[in-house]
């Protein structure tokens, strides 16, 4: 028995030390891919030194002796930190993620190839301006240049993922840069997907009704259906879709497609006499965030802001001279057309003119372990062929037809790159506009101040369509129809702008920005209805606004929607009934109406109320629709406040909705509301135990920025995912969207992973932060250092001095042209 114990031991304790070993090698091979900030490197392709000066955070501010070196030294320094993330991006973009991960991205990889996103980017390269192309060449040469330094020292493969997948990194070339952008335009559409439900809800619901769940904003047109369009689909019976997306997919959920506020205050309405401008661009929290921060000394002066790795510019930021930011513009730039197949040739659809030819190509997509796939793409003159599986696009389509995406990003003469460059040299507000002109996609307004002036126009190519549009581009539509296509696109000076209001004051977040009627109405769907109140409130409050006010605003978590849903649902429930005993469900709704009766709408993460009211919200919809919709209802995971209201309001006879179709019983709507407030408390209770006043927003409400690849396996992702208890919500400043999915509905995946304050009056005092860090190196200090400070709302300095860049370096990277 003595003997088999130290055998044992033995035995054990020879594998712990094993263990012990590997985990030392795999921690010592994965940091070997740190990069050294602090060294001097001869590579080819500079004309003279460059200088990568890294700040306390890691942010580089890059100093050359032309605009070339300097663009050269972005790529440098993108493909220290982020090699992984640019890769990433580009296979992505390229449609080329099987050749790594298998199986499990060919999904994603055969919507890529049938978008064309890369080909449409690789021919766009010869429709860049003399300047522009030489920024993406200098761009690229600078990551290339980072790639041979890796290579040829054997410096860990540039990032710890590698070790894990395929480690070869094919040279980067500028249509790589561009694709990024369009990659960007594909994360930041929601059209597509907003005319594929709104038409499979038109299938099922009458006119009426459809208005309610998809409710107009004052000033849209009048709806129509896709029963009118193709009326054999009302007869037609569909399986519940398939909503779980592919490894890496990139499409977002149609009212996750980007978000963002902006603010823009005049100098009289400045407490300090110069302009300020206020920016945070909400995206899908991952680890690493998408942005970036740099500084850039070009020969117009310093710029510094948010960069994107891929891309050689500063998306959001400012100069000396010039300040701008972004918000998603909403503008309609997809169509779904479907197009009638040939019955009696395959090869052919349907045109104004008669039949005409598919355009085909053969493609290959190479699958990891696996026998490669030939995919036959089509397209026609309004666009790509996609297939019934992509987008839901099956549940619209009728037999004998496909569907085509006609998308202004599919341009192949996209100069979307040189807005950016332009932007980076502008001096004036003058300058920002004209810069304006050249963007493609995504459609974005462009917020700007000079600090003297304020401005915003709405930047991105608009489709010109026809006022015969059948749907007017709300829902899929015969592509063979001349009155459907687009008839081209609108001069660029035909996007609205907004300059030097009478009151000082400018703002967006994603709000419908004018109420022209169709076709010239921008679009019929927007990213916010409530965000836009509780702004106005705060902007207008206030006689005159500080840097400290712009941020007050980008932080706040008073939730307008709350505030207003609240007394109108409860409206029969607060205060009523005996008191009922305690521990019966009785009384579990008694405790949370009193809660909520004495709250402010505060999305606190150390409250109670914002989580029984973000539960009971969703509790609340899925009652209203489940019976009218059925398996359709999961594709409206989150409260959408407009169709609340109008239920409880009766607004064109919605009230309807709070009657169960199937039971002999009419409800009224104080039932469903009773009742689905004792479904969510009963969830929560489950989740968080019986005493109310114990629960916590932030509990729930965790904004989980994961790695994409190594997130979900076992141990890695303790080490590579970053979460965080969060305060905010769906329809506050401080947005933190939820996921709506089960099991856990309320974690936070949607943020501002950017925040930017610029005050005019003393521009070194202006503030930034990201949601993660500048390292995409989950072994780096710079992982995740910023993290914490972007949950606190905390922001570090951002400085265009050279001398106090200097004075606080905590590395240089030098690079010299090679002898």
């Amino acid at each position: 028995m003595e003997r088999l114990f130290r055998w044992t031991f033995r035995i054990v304790t020879g594998v712990l030390l094993l263990a012990g070993a590997a985990i030392l090698v795999v921690y010592w091979l994965a940091g070997r891919s740190l990069p050294d900030y602090d060294a001097t490197q001869a590579v080819a392709g500079l004309t003279a030194p460059v200088e990568i000066v890294r700040n306390t955070h890691n942010v580089p501010h890059i100093f050359g002796q032309t605009d070339r070196d300097v663009f050269f030294g972005l790529g440098y320094a993108h493909a220290q930190d982020r090699l992984w993330q640019m890769t990433l991006l580009r296979r992505t973009a390229q449609g080329r993620l099987s050749e790594i991960f298998g199986q499990r991205t060919l999904r994603t990889d055969e919507l890529m190839r049938r978008l064309g996103l890369y080909r449409a980017a690789s021919r766009s390269v010869a429709a860049q301006d003399p300047e522009t192309l030489a920024m993406l060449e200098a761009y690229a040469d600078g990551v290339n240049a980072r790639v041979k330094v890796l290579n040829s020292e054997a410096s860990g493969r540039g990032a710890p993922e590698f070790f894990l997948f395929e480690p070869q990194v094919a040279p980067w070339q500028p249509a790589d840069s561009l694709a990024v952008v369009k990659l960007m335009a594909l994360q930041l559409s929601g059209h597509l997907g907003e005319e594929v439900l709104r038409a499979r809800a038109s299938l099922i619901l009458p006119d009426e009704r459809l208005r309610d769940l998809h409710p107009d904003v004052p000033g849209d047109g009048t709806v129509v259906l896709a029963g009118d369009l193709f009326p054999t689909l009302k007869d037609t019976r569909f399986a519940a879709a398939d909503t779980a997306d592919p490894f890496l997919w990139p499409v977002p959920h149609r009212d996750l497609a980007g978000a963002s506020n902006a603010f823009a205050v005049a100098p009289d309405r400045a407490a300090a006499g110069g302009a300020l401008l206020a920016n945070d661009p909400h995206l899908g929290l991952s680890a690493p965030t998408l942005w970036y921060l740099a500084r850039l000394e070009l020969t117009t002066g310093g710029v510094i802001g948010a960069t994107i790795p891929g891309m050689p510019i500063v998306l959001a930021g400012r100069t000396e001279r010039l300040g701008w930011g972004l918000t998603s513009a909403y503008l309609d730039d997809q169509d779904v057309l479907i197009e009638q197949i040939n019955p009696d040739n395959g090869t052919q659809y349907r045109t104004p003119d008669g039949w005409a030819d598919f355009e085909t190509e053969r493609t290959i997509i190479a699958i990891k372990d696996a026998d490669p796939v030939t995919l036959t793409q089509r397209r026609t003159v309004n666009g790509p062929v996609l297939t019934a599986g992509q987008f839901d696009l099956g549940t619209v389509t009728p037999v004998g037809h496909v569907p085509a995406l006609s998308w202004t990003a599919l341009a192949e003469d996209d100069t979307s790159m040189r807005t950016g460059l332009e932007l980076m040299r502008a001096a004036t507000i003058e300058d920002g506009l004209a810069a304006a002109q050249h963007f493609v996609a995504p459609a974005q307004n462009l917020m700007l101040t000079d600090g003297t002036r304020i401005a915003m126009t709405i930047m991105g190519r608009q489709p010109d369509r026809t006022d015969l549009h059948q749907s007017e581009g709300r829902i899929p539509s015969p592509g063979w129809i001349e009155a459907n296509r687009w008839r081209g696109m609108k001069p660029a000076d035909a996007n609205p702008v907004w300059s030097d209001p009478d009151g000082g004051l400018l703002g967006n977040t994603n709000n419908k920005t004018t109420d022209a009627l169709f076709p010239d109405h921008i679009s019929h769907y927007w990213g916010d209805s409530q965000r836009v109140q509780r702004m106005e409130r705060l902007m207008q409050a206030r006689a005159v606004h500080t840097r400290e006010s712009l941020i007050e605003a980008q932080l706040d978590t008073v939730s307008i929607t709350a505030r207003s849903l609240l007394p109108l649902i409860g409206r029969d429930l607060w205060f009523t009934g005996d008191a009922a005993e305690p521990g019966t469900p009785e009384r579990r709704r008694q405790v949370a109406l009193e809660l909520l009766a004495a709250w402010n709408g505060e999305m606190s993460e150390h409250l109670p109320e914002p989580l029984i009211y973000t539960a009971w919200m969703r509790a609340l919809q899925q009652r209203l629709i489940r019976d009218d919709l059925g398996p359709l209802a999961i594709e409206y995971p989150r409260m959408e406040p407009l169709f609340i209201e109008r239920v409880f309001r009766d607004i064109g006879g919605a009230g309807a909705w709070c009657d169960v179709i199937q039971s002999t019983q009419p409800e009224t709507c104080t039932d469903v509301a009773r009742q689905s407030l004792d479904d969510a408390l009963q969830f929560l209770e489950d989740r968080y135990g019986a005493r109310v006043e114990t629960w916590r927003w932030g509990d729930a409400h965790e904004a989980r920025s994961d790695h994409p690849v190594l997130g979900d396996i076992p141990g890695l992702g303790l080490v590579v995912n970053i979460r965080q208890s969060t305060s905010g919500g769906d329809h506050t400043l401080q947005r933190g969207r939820t996921g709506g999915e089960l099991p856990n509905p309320f974690l936070n995946v949607h943020a501002a992973t950017y925040r930017g304050v610029y005050d005019f009056a003393d521009p070194e005092s202006s503030v930034f932060i990201t949601s993660t860090g500048q390292s995409g190196h989950p072994l780096s200090k710079h992982y995740d250092d910023l993290g914490e400070l972007w949950r606190r709302g905390e922001y570090i300095p951002m400085t265009l001095d050279p001398d106090l860049a200097r004075a606080g370096a905590v590395g240089i990277t030098t690079l010299t042209p090679l002898p």
